[in-house]
C-alpha cells in the first residue's frame, strides 16, 4: 500500500476548477517530484494533502486515513510535515523557538532535544545562530531553518514546496544535497520544484502538473531525457 495516494482529486476556487481529479501516489521511502509551470496547480495540491485546503471532490489517503476530514494541525501529529513556499519562518522569533515550535506536537522532552541536536548537526549554521531572529538570516538560512522546524514534528513523509526559490546556485545544490540526505535518513519526501532539472536529478519518480491536470507520469530518469520535458522545463 501506497504511503500518500491522492484519488480523483478535485479543487475549485469558486467557479474555477484548479485541479481536475488528478490521482498519483507516494510509496514509503520515495522522493517524488510534482513540477509543472507557475499556476499548475503544484501549491494547491500540497494544501490540499495537508488540510489547509478542502477538496470538493477526491480523497487524500495517508496511511489508508483520509485526511479530507481532519484539521490540519492533526495532520501534523499523524506524521506529516510542511515546508511551504516563501519559507514562512517566525520573524520575530528567534531561530531556537521556530525549532521548538516545529515540535508542537510532541511531548517528550528527552526526544524533542534529540531531534533538536539531529537538526543542528544536520544545519550546523543554524545552531551557531540559535538566538539570532529568524527575521535577520539569509534567504538560505530561512529555508534551512524552515526545513529544520518541520523536521522537528519527526515526520514520515515531509512536502516540501519550492525549497530553491530566490537561492543562489551554491546554496540551490546544499539545499538538494540535504533533501537527499534527509530522506536517505529515512524520510519519505514529496517536492514541489520549478527547477526541474534539480528534482529530477535527486527524484526516484516524477509527474507533470498542467492546468490542473497530471499528464506526464514516470521515473525521473526517464523524464529527464523525455524530449516533452527537455523543451518544457529544461530550457533544452
Amino acid at each position: 500500500m501506497s504511503m500518500l495516494e491522492i484519488k480523483d482529486l478535485k479543487v475549485n476556487y469558486g467557479v474555477i476548477q484548479a485541479i481536475k481529479g488528478i490521482n498519483f501516489s507516494v510509496n514509503e521511502g520515495e522522493i517524488i517530484a510534482l513540477i509543472g509551470a507557475n499556476g499548475a496547480g503544484k501549491t494547491t495540491i500540497l494544501h490540499t494533502i495537508t488540510g489547509l485546503i478542502t477538496p470538493s471532490e477526491g480523497s487524500v489517503l495517508f496511511n489508508g486515513t483520509d485526511l479530507t476530514k481532519i484539521p490540519a494541525h492533526k495532520i501534523v501529529s499523524m506524521g506529516m510535515a510542511h515546508v511551504p513556499e516563501g519559507r514562512r519562518v517566525f520573524a520575530d522569533m528567534t531561530v531556537y523557538q521556530n525549532l521548538k515550535l516545529g515540535a508542537f506536537t510532541r511531548t517528550d522532552k528527552d526526544e524533542i532535544q534529540e531531534s533538536l541536536e539531529n537538526v543542528y548537526e544536520r544545519f550546523p549554521r543554524l545552531k551557531e545562530r540559535a538566538n539570532q531572529y529568524a527575521g535577520t538570516l539569509s534567504g538560505g538560512e530561512q529555508q534551512m531553518l524552515a526545513m529544520g522546524r518541520a523536521l522537528m514534528s519527526h515526520p514520515s513523509i515531509i512536502l516540501m514546496d519550492e525549497p530553491s526559490m530566490g537561492l543562489s546556485p551554491i546554496l540551490v545544490n546544499e539545499i538538494f544535497d540535504i533533501i537527499k540526505s534527509v530522506n536517505d535518513s529515512g524520510t519519505t519526501v514529496l517536492l514541489v520544484e520549478q527547477n526541474a532539472k534539480k528534482a529530477l536529478s535527486i527524484a526516484d519518480r516524477a509527474y507533470v502538473l498542467e492546468t490542473g491536470n497530471i499528464t506526464i507520469e514516470g521515473a525521473a530518469e526517464d523524464l529527464l531525457s523525455d524530449d516533452r520535458i527537455k523543451k518544457a522545463y529544461l530550457g533544452e
